[in-house]
């Protein structure tokens, strides 16, 4: 599984490189400990994005309020889940 950063990392990443191209792909990657190909992703998409370099996961909410319910419906799902699993496990101690 690859290693997830966070988008500030990733922000910093992008600003070494930009102000160290001297050094290259390969040294700049190597001495942030990531590989040639996630600083140049990163880069493009910087540069695509008003400098600004998307992530997947919860970074990519519109809003707050997104995140929250989100969170709140993923939280509601597994609520209901585990009342499903209480009420089967009375339904088997009943009888």
């Amino acid at each position: 599984m690859s290693k997830q950063f966070d988008k500030q990392f990733k922000e910093n990443a992008v600003q070494y490189y930009l102000e160290h191209r001297e050094l290259g792909w390969n040294k700049c990657a190597e001495n942030l400990g990531i590989s040639r190909n996630a600083i140049r992703n990163w880069v493009k998409a910087a540069s695509e994005n008003a400098g600004e370099v998307p992530v997947r996961g919860s970074g990519n909410y519109a809003s707050d309020e997104e995140k929250e319910n989100a969170r709140l419906r993923k939280e509601l799902r597994d609520t209901k889940d585990a009342l499903e699993i209480l009420k089967k496990a009375i339904g088997i101690l009943g009888n």
